[in-house]
């Protein structure tokens, strides 16, 4: 998804009524706060009512982290980045992911809005029960923690510099994804499936355009 102009101030107008447009849009503590509750809640329940010791509570928790970190790159690379004729395959693409390398400095979209949010979460949580039974109420839990630690991390990304060196590489992977190749650079959580796939930048070989990443972060006013 090319665009001849990256806007580093405004938004992206993704639907004429206003009412759609304003649910595009939220902030992270938004999310954060509809999805702590349901996550203690289905992890005590798993313990309390389904009787799963609280080993197998966290270990399907921390399957569900980890399986979040394969789905993020999946995601990110075959269908945030979708290639297609189709005028309406290039505009969901566009209101999924595209508005954001076209404005990557608007912070409300970021994490998927409160409505759209629980309808994709819900079917995931049919789809997963569906296969596990009952076991999905602890695997979820911990899928939807990945969520928001990607988003979180997104977040952070476009926001500050990394707080620690051994973040570095993580931050300029995202960065180089943005001004350098969008066909790699595909993890924002984490790098382990661009080193997997191959599709990880030599971070050794590629000079850091302070001018580019600088026009990727927020504005701080």
């Amino acid at each position: 998804m090319k665009f001849e102009k990256i806007h580093n101030k405004g938004q992206a107008r993704l639907f004429k009524n206003d009412y759609l447009e304003m649910l595009t849009k939220t902030h992270p503590l938004v999310i954060w706060g509809m999805y702590i509750p349901v996550i203690a809640y289905m992890l005590y329940y798993s313990n309390d009512t389904n009787n799963y010791s609280w080993s197998a509570v966290f270990l399907f928790f921390f399957i569900g982290i980890f399986s979040w970190s394969f789905f993020e790159y999946l995601a990110h690379r075959f269908i945030f980045h979708w290639v297609s004729d189709n005028p309406a395959a290039q505009k969901i693409s566009y209101v999924m992911h595209g508005n954001h390398h076209h404005y990557p400095r608007d912070r409300q979209r970021l994490f998927m809005p409160p409505v759209p949010s629980l309808i994709i979460a819900s079917a995931l949580l049919g789809v997963f029960y569906l296969f596990m039974g009952s076991r999905a109420l602890m695997f979820f839990p911990g899928f939807m923690l990945g969520y928001l630690m990607y988003g979180t991390m997104h977040y952070a990304i476009h926001a500050w510099n990394p707080p620690f060196k051994w973040m570095k590489g993580l931050w300029r992977n995202h960065h180089l994804h943005h001004y350098k190749d969008e066909h790699k650079g595909f993890g924002v959580s984490s790098t382990i499936w661009d080193h997997v796939f191959g599709t990880m930048f030599d971070l050794k070989k590629e000079k850091e355009d302070k001018e580019k990443v600088q026009a990727l972060m927020f504005d701080k006013k």
